[in-house]
């Protein structure tokens, strides 16, 4: 089928789609944190600035796609930064639920910040943040994914840990 061809580079458009979703979990998040403290907030979006980082030169440097567009383009961001790893690497590499754990705390922490300030002061835009909040972390980040990154992906075809981790057991 043609259209779930692997791409060498992703289309600029599948880029920008991609980054916005998690620009957008960022942004709530971080709208949802200030209602507690600006230090807060800029603790949290370090805590995100860490694991981009750590995505960056921990996975990137190693897949399919350095120095190329990947679904969320850091295959060419990460080729600015830092060197070529081992792409042999990437399909060694495993994945757990644990490993999960930080990047789930990017929606969680705000979340459960925002229930608790909606209970001490309850706020219709913080009410409506944590619904969107929740809405594309789960939701939008799973349509983005399995449409339009990891069903063109070269490297899910290479071998990916993340892919064997949620890749449903054969009934």
């Amino acid at each position: 089928m043609q259209e779930d061809r692997c791409f060498e580079s992703y289309p600029w458009w599948i880029v920008v789609v991609c980054n916005l979703v998690s620009l957008a979990v960022y942004g709530l998040g971080a709208y949802i944190v200030y209602g507690v403290s600006w230090i807060f907030t800029v603790a949290y979006l370090a805590f995100v600035l860490v694991l981009e980082v750590r995505l960056l030169r921990g996975h990137c440097v190693d897949c399919y796609y350095y120095g190329r567009a990947c679904a969320f383009g850091k295959g060419r961001l990460s080729e600015v930064f830092f060197k070529r790893g081992e792409p042999e690497r990437f399909n060694r590499k495993s994945m757990s639920w644990w490993d999960m754990v930080p990047d789930m705390l990017v929606a969680l922490v705000p979340v459960v910040t925002g229930i608790v300030l909606l209970v001490l002061d309850f706020s219709w835009a913080v009410l409506a943040a944590v619904v969107c909040l929740v809405l594309l972390a789960t939701l939008g980040n799973a349509a983005v994914r399995s449409s339009l990154a990891c069903r063109h992906c070269a490297q899910r075809e290479l071998g990916c840990p993340a892919e064997r981790l949620f890749q449903t057991p054969a009934s």
